[in-house]
């Protein structure tokens, strides 16, 4: 996933061209809350078709766990941008607002203009707030600036998903290392993996996202970084020119010439990747450690008696290289829940707001916005699995408020899906060694204006690399073309950006 950082421009202008999507937000100007006894209000972006009753079950619970009256302002996903706009425009905003995406420019500039309180002076205070991730900290600040409270994502979600089926047939153990998984790829290509007598699968099936995606995640166990890396001297450097991207460039592209990555993963759609998994083409997909039970649903829909198993693998390492996984979400940042200083006018009021997003992540709370109430929207056996046990309901009641949770990490429930469990125990285990981009969070304007081209540019030249119309010298050429054309800009301002919040 590509990070988007943020120029400096006038807040003015940032926050009249302001376009949100926010994942949750709040209240119109008439809901406002005038502080003290008054409701709380956010501004909700509205994911599902219906809006759920003010009076309904799960925000019921939650006022009655909190002890605050909520007022929300339930904004359709498909005209948030245009609605939040004319919010921050008329200054008609709520006390808690939502905001995303993350690599919104001018959300960053909104957040940044002086309209919103710093609360990182408050979060240790608060029993949650205080155990925050500090990498999605980190990834959380602007300019050192925390204007909000994170919305926490799982940091790594990414993996090495291998059929095992196949490794059955062939006699073959998971691989867990670059050297092993290059063995199983090429095997996959050519020793029948499925048995039927044809040459017809392939180890890796990419698709047209691999720069930003499969070799990118692929490229981190070599050493390579999230989009941008800082050397020891505090220069920031671009990833797709350091020495270890291009060392697992050149793995491969040598894999690719053995036949296993399919041949026309330049032009490969994410649908067609899907169905060519169905179909039993292809034995290796580097993606979300999430997405196995969902491959598994589409084979069985072409073929019910599919033989289809995977292992899922979130432990591959290279040579010497420390075991590591380059971040898919950002550092585990989903947004910010941000207190505009017109609503939330004093210290008082500001924590009491920070109190009631403390008690969001309590698990009773979040088992309301995850799971609804029990009896009525899931039950749960003996051994902790939850079924949703009306999903009419909990689609109307309960799934408004779960995108709006502060955190996916407070529990992580037990599923009737092995392969869901397994892939959520396996993500919370990349916690540990995943990689963030150290200048996400920082300005520059070279950024803003060039590095579209620049990396549109860096992508196209990989891709003519691995499949072979291109050599190392001719890829590295063009990367050199890139510094004349904005990349030495943007890794300049980015240098000084750095040491001026870290010196």
């Amino acid at each position: 996933m590509r990070t988007r950082l943020f120029t400096r421009g006038a807040a003015a202008a940032a926050v009249a061209a302001l376009a949100l999507t926010a994942c949750s937000g709040g209240g119109s100007g008439d809901e406002a809350s005038d502080g003290g006894d008054g409701p709380i209000t956010w501004m909700a972006t509205l994911h599902t078709p219906a809006t759920p009753d003010e009076d309904g079950p799960v925000q019921t619970a939650l006022e009655k766990y909190t002890g605050e009256d909520l007022k929300f302002q339930w904004v359709p996903a498909a005209s948030s941008a245009e609605k939040l706009n004319a919010a921050l425009s008329s200054g008609a905003l709520a006390d808690m607002v939502s905001m995303a995406p993350v690599d919104s420019s001018t959300v960053r500039q909104s957040l940044t203009s002086g309209m919103f309180w710093d609360v990182e002076p408050y979060l240790k205070d608060y029993p949650n707030l205080s155990k925050i991730d500090p990498q999605t900290l980190d990834a959380a600040r602007l300019d050192g600036k925390l204007y909000g409270v994170p919305f926490q994502k799982i940091k790594a979600r990414y993996g090495v998903v291998v059929r095992q089926d196949w490794l059955d047939n062939l006699g073959l153990e998971v691989p867990h290392t670059i050297e092993d998984l290059t063995k199983v790829a090429e095997a996959f290509a050519k020793d029948d993996p499925d048995g039927n007598g044809k040459n017809d699968t392939t180890g890796f099936l990419d698709r047209e996202e691999s720069f930003d995606l499969g070799f990118r995640s692929l490229s981190g166990y070599f050493g390579a970084g999230d989009d941008f890396e800082v050397d020891d001297a505090g220069q920031v450097r671009s990833t797709f020119d350091s020495d270890a991207f291009k060392q697992a460039m050149e793995w491969y592209r040598g894999v690719y010439e053995a036949g296993g990555v399919n041949k026309e993963f330049v032009t490969m759609q994410k649908t067609n990747q899907q169905d060519a998994i169905a179909r039993g083409k292809g034995g290796i997909i580097v993606t979300g450690l999430f997405e196995a039970k969902g491959y598994l649903a589409l084979a069985q829909d072409a073929d019910p008696k599919t033989p289809m198993k995977w292992a899922l693998v979130n432990d591959m390492t290279f040579e010497d290289v420390p075991r590591r996984i380059l971040t898919d979400t950002a550092g585990g940042l989903g947004g910010w829940l941000s207190f505009p200083k017109s609503e939330v006018k004093d210290e008082a009021e500001l924590k009491r707001v920070l109190g009631f997003a403390d008690k969001l992540l309590d698990e009773e709370a979040y088992g309301l916005m995850t799971n609804g109430i029990e009896g009525e929207h899931y039950s749960m056996d003996d051994d902790g699995v939850v079924t949703i046990e009306d999903q009419t309901a909990w689609e109307q009641e309960v799934q408004p408020y779960s995108s709006s949770r502060l955190s996916e990490k407070v529990v992580t429930y037990k599923s009737t899906e092995p392969y869901v469990d397994e892939g959520n125990e396996k993500m919370l285990e990349n916690e540990k060694y995943a990689v963030v981009n150290p200048t996400q969070s920082l300005s520059s304007d070279a950024y803003d204006r060039q590095w579209t081209t620049v990396h549109d540019a860096a992508k196209d030249a990989y891709n003519k690399y691995i499949v072979g119309q291109i050599e190392m010298a001719d890829y590295e050429a063009a990367i050199e073309k890139l510094r004349g054309q904005g990349l030495d800009d943007i890794e300049q301002e980015l240098t000084a950006a750095y040491a001026e919040v870290n010196g």
